[in-house]
């Protein structure tokens, strides 16, 4: 890999605002540089600033030049929720949905039966497309999700597809008790907390539980993520989607990386996470397919709490793989400025991963860019579903564009 200048930035996000503020730009959270440059060598960025500084900031020998003509470079969007690895297709479910029929976390059985039958490669060519689909929009870390296996030999086959594409990879067999189950739902946590766990956590690195009404109980949730924990994987939890609950305060309890969904939050909920290391993952996609109404990222983000944005790209609450259509939505009802909302959707999804080296571009953080082809990130919110996105790079490489 050789050293390459990108130069003519119009805006430069570091996410840095103290480096930000040294190269002559803001000390905002978002650490913004006009009119800049950035040096990346071998993958990481070595050397950010005003491009008029550029030739004397690093002191490198510049092998490629990339002109980015007067365009927006944000870090490469960090989407730490999403659910890849499936088959099938829930379009009439959504349609159902848009009629007036309430969403309920029992669909999720329809895509087990499909997941179940669907061939290793179909579902390998398949986390491609989406995986191609989400670069192309800017996302160059991914965490992913199993959940439509809910049996050893799928849940297997899920992760281990999944650690082919990320290293950010997610065992959630606590996804919902299949139907095999339904009159033993001990059995399947037996299950789950056992055989499952050991032969999904050689390619997993955290472990999941939807702990909500129709899912699983807090009690239940507890002794899987106790489990996981023993096994070596990081918690985190899916909670408060359908209505109030215990999730969120477990989920600080036990110390996990993030809580996601969060759209019934009581106020004791947003104390006990402002007080906590835990990042309330919102997923505007969600309430925008489910018609649940929005959380407010505002009250979160007023009370302290960390907030990512994620798009929860599975096929029945949320099949979208647009990061730039979650921050719209997050602007437009969740009452968060552009600024918050890119912030979260880059930083904040890197927090939500225990993510050091991702979400922003600053001296040493890997070059993961996303060039957006406008004078500035508020454009993503000001023109909702235009393809802002241009080139992409991951560890400096186009992979994009």
């Amino acid at each position: 890999m050789s050293r390459t200048l990108f130069t003519n930035i119009g805006l430069l996000v570091t996410n840095n605002p103290k480096e930000a503020a040294r190269a002559g730009g803001t000390d905002s959270p978002t650490g913004e540089i006009r009119d800049a440059a950035m040096i990346v060598d071998n993958g990481v960025v070595a050397w950010v600033g005003k491009a008029a500084d550029a030739e004397t900031g690093g002191g490198f020998d510049i092998d490629a030049v990339v002109n980015v003509h007067g365009n927006t470079l944000i870090p490469g969007f960090v989407d730490s929720h999403s659910h890849l690895v499936f088959a099938g297709d829930r379009s009439a479910e959504f349609a159902s949905r848009m009629e007036g029929t309430p969403y309920a976390a029992g669909g999720i059985r329809s895509t087990v039966a499909a997941t179940r039958a669907a061939s290793e490669e179909s579902l390998r060519e398949h986390v491609a497309s989406l995986v191609k689909e989400m670069h192309s929009q800017g996302t160059t870390t991914i965490e992913i999700k199993s959940g439509y296996g809910l049996d050893v030999a799928t849940e297997e086959r899920l992760v281990r597809l999944a650690r082919e594409v990320t290293e950010e990879v997610t065992f959630l067999g606590a996804h919902v008790v299949p139907a095999e189950f339904a009159d033993s739902r001990d059995d399947y946590v037996e299950l789950v907390t056992g055989e499952m766990l050991a032969a999904c956590a050689p390619y997993s690195k955290w472990i999941d539980v939807f702990c909500e009404k129709g899912a699983f109980t807090v009690e239940e949730t507890r002794r899987i993520l106790t489990a996981g924990i023993a096994a070596g994987l990081q918690p985190r939890v899916h909670a408060s989607q359908l209505g109030p609950g215990e999730g969120v305060a477990l989920a600080v309890e036990l110390g996990a990386a993030s809580v996601d969904h969060c759209t019934y939050l009581t106020e004791e909920d947003i104390s006990a996470l402002a007080g906590s290391s835990t990042v309330a993952t919102l997923l505007p996609g969600v309430e925008f397919s489910t018609k649940q109404p929005y959380p407010s990222g505002r009250a979160l983000i007023d009370a302290g709490v960390t907030v990512a944005l994620s798009t929860d790209c599975n096929p029945g609450s949320s099949f979208t793989s647009s990061m730039p259509f979650c921050i719209a939505i997050a602007v437009r009802e969740m009452g968060m400025s552009p600024a918050e909302a890119l912030w979260a959707s880059t930083a904040g999804g890197a927090q939500a991963l225990r993510r050091n080296d991702v979400g922003s571009l600053s001296v040493g953080m890997r070059a993961d860019i996303a060039e957006i082809n406008a004078p500035s990130y508020i454009h993503l919110a000001y023109r909702p579903g235009v393809p802002l996105i241009g080139r992409v790079w991951k560890d400096g490489e186009l992979i994009a564009g």
